[in-house]
């Protein structure tokens, strides 16, 4: 964040309806180099409970405001530079609200290629043009300017130099521009239709090939397709504008005189070669970056469920990481994450005596190992992996089908080669398999987002906003569950408040070469990890080994000696209280104590040391699939089947129902109340019952309903009214003004 500046706090605070004194608060902490999370968990009283969302927010918006002002002087000052500033535009700058406002502003002074508008203005018909617009009867002067010009001809040439500079000032003129856009984000129509070529012929892209909606209510889903559609080729997008009543809001504007035909002849010029392009482009801008905000939405939300879903935890694990021609490795990995044993058999190999043999080395795995659960990714072979597994079991034991989405991407990364240089990449997608059953949190953050399934489009979207917003909730989910900083990976540890990759480095570097931390303090003996540091991540950063159980909860070391004057009060040392609710009931509370750490903050005490070191995740139950629905083959309509929520989108949900193709319930299949998001009613990971509405083999298409009873749920839908969307949302959306 860049020098702290009280008038943008005020302006921040009337954005975000928030009080002036906690803004301001939250900005001279981020300005100080606070982390979101240590500010939202251990500076409660100074920002009145602001929670990470608002934080950000205010975060952002104070970098888009402080953003805007560079803007605004970088402009002024090239204007004046040119020798063209004036102190009426300098004002208008100033007096900007936003980046749309200050570029459209500076357009007109933007260096360009020569113009209609700019080669008559060389030909001196500026003052002509001034005069035409206040004077009707031009007949009786015009042949006199005539005579006084050397450039100009004749009166058609005249009036056509003063219409191409009218036309440009007309495109160039803000308020005009402001009217128009409003118009259009209301009232125009995005038109998609399919290339001739492609006519006959069914891609993905099928549904667009002829699509009509209005630009306020396109969902952001069909806009990104719309928009890959037409990049590969196979799809055309055109827009149909209100173009009368655009015509109107440039006449209201500039009054025409109905005698002066080429007045309106101008007005009409100008919206067809100089604003409809302009407002195209806006459109398509607007589009984007509202089709990239929901999109983004969805996929923090999505990847925020992913890596708070639920974990096995302390278990060893056999994983299977299934293949045919090359055969399906496995890696033993104990209760501690670490590696114990891998290699490859072949489970559903032809040969009969190669299918003997991996049925003997997977009893000699359970036996040697002590085998608490088998996990085997789901992809290609699962279930005929996972049947050989249930035939030749002798002990019960739990089969978990795990999502594998992004352990290839693992195996090959610079951090799975860190952490087994000597092993072949093959291997490591069985150990992220079973690391990422143990602990998803843990082994998830090691993989790029991207890869892991988090939502439709991610790689159509702004890749930088996209990249801020999935870093933002991994920091957010790391440091709500906290880090046992003697077994997290350095990847794990970078996300830590007031942590970043080279001090993780240090952390394991120090652990490796002088064993485990014993405290939390022992933290400052690391390389590069300072005071600043350690007050950020200390509260983080739990360490099991520690003599004091502090260490091992959310309590901050700032207050350990509260909480040690707190035990003392009732004669306990801190192994006494810490975990014991009775003791903690029994707590005697003093007005002084709330003076001293304040009133909140004596509450999350009091309410950590009941249950120190919680983890708020749930844990993990076990999915069944039905034994006789191995492919999608195997499906038949009205089916009904047992899944599990893979992935969200505005559109409906995706659902693992265990052959090897996820299934699609669209959002009016979900329930059979209307809805506007799947969220209101579901989550990533929660298991459902579906019926299958529909299979598409060829196309490996599975549509899915929810619904208590789907037989007729078609028949009985209606079709969704569009709702208009108000005009101040989409010029804020439009104008990147953030929330």
């Amino acid at each position: 964040m860049s020098d702290l500046n009280i008038s943008y706090v005020k302006r921040v605070a009337e954005a975000l309806q928030l009080k002036q004194e906690n803004v301001f608060q939250v900005a001279k902490l981020l300005h100080e180099q606070a982390t979101v999370p240590f500010i939202a968990r251990y500076r409660k009283e100074l920002t009145g409970e602001l929670d990470e969302v608002a934080i950000r927010a205010i975060r952002d918006t104070y970098q888009y405001i402080s953003e805007l002002e560079e803007r605004k002087l970088a402009v002024i000052q090239l204007v004046e530079e040119d020798g063209k500033l004036t102190e009426d535009w300098k004002l208008a700058v100033l007096a900007a609200t936003t980046k749309q406002i200050v570029e459209d502003l500076y357009a007109p002074f933007k260096k360009k290629r020569q113009t209609r508008a700019s080669k008559a203005i060389a030909k001196g018909l500026e003052p002509l043009t001034d005069k035409l617009l206040q004077s009707e009867a031009y007949a009786s002067w015009l042949d006199s300017f005539l005579q006084q010009s050397e450039d100009v001809a004749t009166q058609e040439d005249a009036l056509q130099g003063a219409a191409d500079i009218l036309a440009e000032r007309m495109a160039n003129d803000v308020e005009i521009k402001e009217r128009l856009r409003k118009l259009c984000f209301q009232e125009s129509e995005i038109i998609c239709v399919v290339k001739p070529e492609f006519a006959e012929t069914t891609t993905k892209f099928s549904q667009y090939y002829d699509y009509t909606s209005s630009v306020a209510n396109i969902a952001a889903h069909q806009f990104l397709a719309m928009r890959r559609g037409e990049e590969q080729k196979i799809l055309r997008l055109s827009f149909a504008f209100p173009k009368e009543k655009l015509v109107l809001a440039i006449e209201e504007k500039w009054q025409p005189i109905k005698e002066q035909a080429w007045l309106m002849q101008t007005i009409e010029d100008s919206l067809r070669r100089l604003l409809l392009p302009s407002l195209e482009l806006d459109l398509r801008t607007f589009l984007k970056e509202r089709a990239d905000e929901e999109s983004i939405r969805v996929f923090s939300r999505n990847l925020h469920d992913i890596l708070m879903g639920p974990m096995a935890g302390t278990v060893t694990v056999l994983a299977l990481d299934p293949g045919i021609r090359t055969g399906t490795k496995w890696a033993v990995v104990a209760n501690n994450s670490r590696l114990q044993k891998y290699g490859t058999f072949y489970p559903i190999a032809k040969s009969s005596d190669m299918a003997k043999q991996a049925a003997k080395t997977l009893q000699d795995i359970i036996q040697n190992y002590n085998i608490e659960m088998i996990c085997i990714g789901n992809g290609t072979a699962s279930r005929e992996v996972t049947q050989f597994v249930k035939d030749n079991l002798t002990d019960k034991l739990p089969i978990v089908s795990v999502n594998e989405a992004g352990a290839s991407v693992y195996s090959a990364s610079t951090i799975a080669r860190e952490e087994f240089p000597e092993l072949d990449l093959v291997y490591r997608g069985a150990i992220s398999i079973a690391r990422r059953f143990q602990d998803p949190l843990a082994e998830l953050v090691k993989i790029d987002p991207k890869s892991i399934g988090v939502g439709q489009y991610q790689h159509d979207v702004n890749q930088v906003k996209l990249k801020t917003s999935l870093d933002d909730v991994i920091e957010s989910c790391v440091n709500q569950v906290g880090v046992n900083v003697n077994t997290a990976s350095y990847a794990l540890l970078a996300y830590v408040s007031g942590l970043n990759t080279s001090v993780a480095r240090n952390i394991v570097k120090h652990r490796e070469e002088n064993g485990l931390f014993q405290s939390r303090q022992d933290l400052l003996s690391v390389q590069r990890l300072g005071a600043k540091s350690f007050e950020q991540a200390a509260g983080f950063l739990k360490v099991p080994e520690s003599q004091n159980p502090l260490d091992n909860s959310a309590v901050h070391p700032e207050n350990y000696q509260f909480v040690t004057n707190l035990a003392n009060r009732m004669s306990l040392n801190l192994q006494e209280l810490v975990g014991n609710e009775k003791a903690v009931k029994d707590l005697i509370i003093q007005e002084e104590d709330v003076a001293n750490v304040g009133k909140v903050t004596l509450q999350d005490i009091i309410h950590e040391l009941a249950k120190p070191g919680r983890d708020p995740r749930k844990a993990f139950e076990a999915m069944a699939w039905q034994d006789d629905v191995q492919t999608i083959t195997d499906l038949t309509k009205g089916m009904k089947l047992e899944g599990i929520i893979t992935n969200m989108t505005k559109f409906g949900v995706f659902v693992d129902i265990g052959v090897h193709q996820d299934g699609l319930v669209h959002i009016s299949e979900i329930t059979n109340k209307f809805i506007s998001d799947p969220a209101d009613v579901c989550s990533l990971g929660d298991k459902v019952t579906v019926t299958v509405l529909d299979v598409q083999v060829e196309q490996k298409r599975i549509s899915l309903s929810m619904k208590s009873d789907s037989s007729s749920a078609k028949a009985k839908r209606s079709p969704k009214k569009q709702q208009k969307v108000s005009w101040q949302d989409l010029q804020n959306k439009f104008n990147n003004t953030i929330r």
